[in-house]
Order: structure tokens, then sequence, then C-alpha cells
């Protein structure tokens, strides 16, 4: 057998394989080339806030978001910080409670406005943290807050007392309306059913956005490592949460993640290339977790 025979055949031999091996997932760079865990973990070493954006549903996202985490608090132990969308601002109280021992966890999980999967992928994110005697933050904007968005613009949050105010990204924080992801909630919006596009919408995103921006900042410093857990929505194209950051921390260095689906994993799909640093690509028939 001569040496191209030879080469074929272990190719299809491997291709073979890899078809009989059903992986689950696969990462790529955003240029779509495969890469291996290791490199994830050792860019995120490097970057001083990372976005984690995840499927909500997904089992796949959640077990490789608390494996980075649990990787990097092998790195950087105590100055690894954690947050997620997942936990509205107000909350933050009694999650510090709950670290400190002055609430037990029943009553945490019957007080905080708790996600509905969140004993399967979110509580092993927080029980990391507190196990391991670090800050996790409720980054997000308390869902009323949110809705008077959406119902009022960003003229309803101005109304809101001092005491309110704490729970939000200091007003008034910069919109814009061009960005794509915004731009696209417009046009979503004012394709279903010919509702007129009405600003609100992206606002209360945007909303979210910058609050969850903020609550990051005022929770990172330089030589501290923060990984946040959010939809990949609101990282996706380095806009939403990220364009936030960037207005806030101009220096920090920051690392996205995103999560996607697809029938085959052997090739990043055109339309998911450029999306984040790293694709976490995952097969489509995956289960979901609610």
């Amino acid at each position: 057998m001569n040496r191209t025979c030879f080469l074929l055949s272990l190719f299809l031999l491997a291709q073979s394989a890899m078809a009989q091996d059903k992986p689950a997932y696969q990462l790529f760079n955003k240029e779509g080339k495969t890469v291996k865990y290791k490199k994830l973990l050792a860019a995120a070493s490097e970057a001083d806030v990372i976005f984690f954006g995840e499927l909500h549903n997904n089992p796949v996202a959640h077990w490789l978001q608390l494996e980075l985490a649990r990787g990097l608090l092998q790195e950087k132990g105590e100055a690894l910080v954690l947050g997620a969308e997942m936990f509205e601002a107000d909350n933050q109280m009694l999650i510090e409670e709950y670290f400190d021992s002055t609430i037990t966890a029943k009553a945490f999980e019957e007080e905080a406005r708790l996600w509905k999967n969140y004993k399967t992928d979110y509580k092993p994110l927080l029980e990391l943290a507190r196990e391991n005697g670090l800050r996790f933050v409720a980054t997000n904007i308390p869902r009323r807050y949110a809705n008077l968005t959406y119902r009022e613009g960003f003229e309803g949050l101005e109304k809101l007392p001092e005491a309110a105010r704490q729970y939000i990204a200091p007003l008034p924080f910069p919109f814009d309306i061009e960005l794509p992801g915004y731009k696209s909630m417009m046009e979503m919006m004012a394709g279903h059913g010919g509702e007129e596009a009405n600003e609100n919408f992206p606002k209360s995103q945007a909303a979210k956005d910058a609050t969850m921006a903020h609550f990051i900042s005022r929770n990172w410093a330089p030589g501290k490592t923060f990984i946040h857990f959010n939809g990949s929505y609101h990282s996706n194209d380095f806009e939403g949460i990220v364009w936030y950051l960037r207005q806030y921390e101009p220096e920090a260095g920051i690392l996205t993640i995103t999560t996607v689906e697809q029938a085959e994993l052997s090739d990043l799909e055109e339309e998911n290339r450029g999306k984040a640093d790293f694709i976490l690509v995952i097969d489509e028939d995956m289960t979901k977790t609610y």
C-alpha cells in the first residue's frame, strides 16, 4: 500500500470513528477552528471578565459552565468572582445572608425569585462560590423595573425613588438603537402580526444589559477574574452587556463564550462564526432541562 492510500485509509477510519463516537459538543474559536477545552481555560485564565452565554435549557452548556468555573477556581483561587443574570440585584442581600448562614438554604430558595431550573443548573454554581468563600453577584435588574422600562421607557426609571435606583445602572445610561442586536429586536417586533415597532422593547433589554455591566464593574477590580453567566443573546457579537462594560471599564480584558446548536458538529456554520471568542456547539438533539 502506498503512502497516499495509507493516509486516505487512516482519514476514513478517523471519520468513521468520529461518527460512531457521537460527540455531544465541539468547541470552536471565532474563526471556526476547532479548539480543545484546555485552550478555552487558558484564555479565560488570562481574561479579566468572562461572559459565558448559555442556552438556558441546555444541559451541556450548564455542565461546561460549572467545569470552567471549577477550572478558574484552581487557577485563580479567591481572586475569582462569579455572577449571573439569573439573580436580580435586590436579591444580593439574600445571597450574602445565605452564604454567612444567617438564613438557611430553604429560606433562601423560598424568598429569592429563582428560575425554575435553579436547582439543576444554577445552584451548583452558587454552591461552588459559597463552599469556597467566593463572592457571587446578583447582577440583573429586578424584573419589575425591566417591565416598567418596557411600558414607559427610560422615563419610567427616572421616576424611581433613590432606594430603588440602587438596583439599576446609574441614570442616564447610554443607549444605541443602531446596535445590531437592538435593531433586530425592532425588526422582529415589526414583523410579528404587523405590531408597531416600539423602542421600549430594546430599551428594556438595554436596561438589563446596562445593569448587569454596572454590577460587574462594581465587583471587579484589576487582579480579579469575574465570570458571568447569562443568556447568549446578552453577549453575542460582543454587544449587550459587553458593549456596556466597555463603557464602564474600557481597560478590562474581556472574553466571550456563546452556545449554539447544530445538526453537525464537524464544522462551525457560517452564521455562528464571529459571535464570540469561543463558540460551544452542541448537538441539536441534546435533551433539554425544561
